[in-house]
């Protein structure tokens, strides 16, 4: 428990978190890499050059400063960071290494604000929030079928559209490939030839649960040093260190509520894991799967998910960008469903857009679930600019 002193102190610092707070953990990152460089094996490195991981910590800093007396409001964002730590391998022993650098990186660019007081408020606080995350992390560790990373062998690859390929996995010791809840994703760690350190890169699950392998579904992006890695070099017969399943963006599966599917470009991917979950449960849930694209060429799972709706009798929509222009409300106004759960996945502006439509039809907010690739931002923060 923080003293209330402690408690007020760091409530204090709400403005000083909101004005410097990316100031502070970009300095954090800094200090943490250049005294723990073997921790860049953990870390995405395109998100630290993108400063996204940067302003991930600095809102969860000033989330953590806002509700210090009700830390409970932060156990939904508390939830989905652990699935990113524990499926990055993220370890109990790395937290106090975390807590020494922030602590002196908020020293060093605060200054005389720094006080002694300020510090010591937040050594305190930063403990109680990192015991949080701890034992929720130690305790989807002892949930997941393996602790960290298992090797699997890439058993086929094929091309999905003209920049979308599918890896199917298995384990490398012959056991049945792992459950896992549909819009689940999995974290990939490779070592490019010539890189110092390994990559991850968290990939979503593409299709249901089956025993045979995994499949997840890669877009090479443009600069992508892991996703170009995957695309050329990696063969079939390769090996790559997998982790377990997870994450909490999933399809609920014990629901007879509509289920509408939205997906832009690569955000695709987690929707055809939750459509495949519902057609292979030969569910008579009314199901509509709508997915928005630069065009035809760019397009995965075409003739995949138009067989996967027409087997549970559903409904499908595509929308071209290069031909009609981005998903509007007209598009939108048929699959408005006051019973419907509307699940969103894609850039942060599609998603963006995508929720602002939903909104204004009427749909009510907790009938809305998204999840951004990468560190949780908000919408006004991302960096994506892209479209679709």
């Amino acid at each position: 428990m923080l003293s209330q002193q402690t408690i007020q102190t760091i409530k204090a610092t709400v403005p000083v978190l909101e004005q410097h707070g990316v100031e502070i953990t970009t300095q954090f990152y800094k200090r943490l890499f250049e005294h723990h460089p073997e921790l860049l094996n953990i870390f995405n490195h395109a998100n630290q050059k993108k400063g996204r991981q940067q302003t991930a910590l600095a809102n969860t800093l000033y989330a953590a400063a806002q509700h210090i007396e009700q830390l409970e409001v932060l156990v939904p964002a508390v939830t989905q960071i652990a699935h990113k730590h524990r499926s990055l391998g993220v370890k109990k022993e790395h937290y106090p290494i975390v807590g020494e650098h922030l602590l002196a990186a908020m020293k060093e660019v605060l200054g005389e604000a720094a006080t002694d007081e300020v510090i010591q408020a937040w050594g305190d606080a930063y403990g109680v929030i990192a015991n949080i995350f701890i034992d929720v992390e130690e305790s989807m560790y002892d949930e997941a079928d393996w602790r960290e990373f298992k090797p699997f062998i890439v058993s086929n690859k094929v091309k999905e559209s003209a920049v979308i390929t599918s890896f199917y996995l298995v384990a490398k010791d012959g056991q049945p490939a792992p459950s896992f809840k549909p819009g689940q994703y999995v974290t990939v760690k490779v070592k490019p030839e010539g890189e110092q350190y390994t990559s991850n890169r968290q990939y979503s699950l593409s299709s249901s649960h089956n025993e045979e392998y995994l499949r997840i579904s890669v877009k090479k992006e443009l600069n992508g040093k892991v996703s170009n890695y995957l695309h050329d070099d990696v063969k079939v017969g390769d090996e790559i260190e997998v982790s377990a399943p997870a994450g909490d963006f999933i399809l609920k599966q014990d629901s007879h509520s509509p289920a509408i599917l939205i997906s832009g470009g690569v955000g695709i991917t987690p929707m055809m894991g939750m459509l495949h979950s519902i057609a292979s449960a030969n569910s008579s849930r009314k199901t509509a799967f709508i997915h928005a694209c630069k065009n035809e060429q760019v397009q995965a799972f075409k003739q995949e998910a138009s067989d996967l709706i027409t087997a549970i009798n559903g409904e499908i929509y595509t929308k071209y960008e290069d031909q009609s222009g981005r998903l509007s409300a007209e598009d939108l106004t048929n699959f408005i469903n006051k019973d419907g759960e509307y699940y969103i996945c894609g850039p942060a502006l599609f998603m963006k857009s995508v929720v602002a439509i939903l909104s204004e039809l009427g749909v009510p907010n907790e009938k809305i679930h998204f999840e951004f690739f990468g560190p949780a931002i908000s919408f006004e923060q991302a960096e994506n600019k892209v479209g679709i």
